[in-house]
């Protein structure tokens, strides 16, 4: 019996005996699949290539990538600005270290969108680089998409783009303050097409973050992430979902909450030597769905976590 096949049935079993939901049924988390090799990483995302293989790219020094063939061995692939990248120190004080950066490959290009801030601060920017390979030093700056300030309500980090089954282009980003919040952007240029900014998703100032937008039947699904960040083992991190058949929401958890009212139903979070799971992304692959996110262990180091996603009867996701 397959590994899926085997959580589906225990699955089954917990909710005809305990009328549980899938989420409740599920509550003893899986831990991370397998991986290897240099797997120390914190905010990432990655995409696999035309090629076969995986790069991932996180936050750190001009922000650093990692590249597997087969997505269990993981090696360390330089930083996207061997050189500095000198545009974003008015918003980092002097820092090199640049954070969640987002990367995706369309049209014959790899887009990486990433954010430069200072902890604690909405006195942010994201920028979006491009490249035609994805290697170290060979990235475009393409320049500012979006800037926050102390006179906004909201912080323009965490970014994610979602390309709409129409070819729209959209930009979802938040962190704490009024929350998640979503801009439309011109797909030829990667930058804003216009001005609007819609929210959709906050827990009144509290802690959320880390926005992933995909798409899985007739539904589009907002992962984010809740709670205490950076903190090593005493992480509170925890990623959720919600879900809307509107590429720009109502999003609502599956009790039926707005998202925008702090709603969302959870997916992973910290249990036995795995702390604070969270800022996580999304990608398809031949398998299955796939989850990719940091964790911290006992020593409070961050580390790499890769888990596959299945779906159950109503359209809701687990982690396995």
């Amino acid at each position: 019996m397959s590994r899926l096949a085997a959580l589906a049935g225990a699955v089954t079993l917990a909710l005809i005996t305990t009328g549980a939901t899938p989420a409740q049924a599920l509550a003893a988390y899986p831990n991370p699949g397998v991986v290897t090799g240099d797997t120390g990483i914190h905010d990432p995302s990655m995409v696999k290539t035309p090629a076969g293989t995986y790069l991932a790219a996180y936050t750190g020094a001009n922000i650093q990538l990692k590249t597997s063939a087969d997505r269990t061995a993981f090696r360390n692939a330089g930083a996207v600005f061997p050189g500095g990248a000198s545009w974003t120190t008015a918003y980092t004080g002097g820092s090199n270290n640049l954070w969640a950066p987002d990367i995706s490959y369309r049209n014959g290009r790899y887009y990486l969108y990433y954010s430069a801030s200072t902890f604690g601060s909405n006195k942010s920017a994201i920028f979006l680089a491009t490249s035609t390979t994805g290697a170290s030093g060979s990235w475009t700056n393409n320049g500012l998409v979006i800037e926050t300030s102390a006179a906004n309500d909201y912080n323009a980090i965490d970014p994610n783009l979602y390309v709409d089954p129409s070819g729209n282009w959209w930009l979802t980003f938040g962190s704490f303050w009024s929350g998640i919040k979503m801009v439309a952007l011109n797909a030829s240029t990667g930058k804003r097409s216009d001005s609007t900014v819609r929210s959709l998703a906050g827990r009144g100032g509290g802690a959320i973050e880390a926005p992933y937008l995909v798409k899985h039947g007739s539904y589009y699904y907002l992962w984010v992430s809740f709670d205490r960040c950076c903190a090593g083992a005493a992480s509170t991190y925890r990623i959720m979902v919600g879900r809307s058949t509107s590429v720009t929401g109502p999003f609502v958890g599956r009790n039926g909450t707005a998202m925008t009212s702090g709603g969302g139903t959870e997916m992973l979070a910290s249990h036995g030597s795995i702390h604070g799971p969270g800022h996580q992304a999304v990608f398809t692959d031949t398998d299955a769905d796939v989850l990719v996110y940091h964790y911290y262990a006992d020593s409070g180091a961050s580390y790499l976590g890769i888990n596959l996603i299945g779906y159950d009867s109503a359209g809701w996701p687990f982690v396995y």
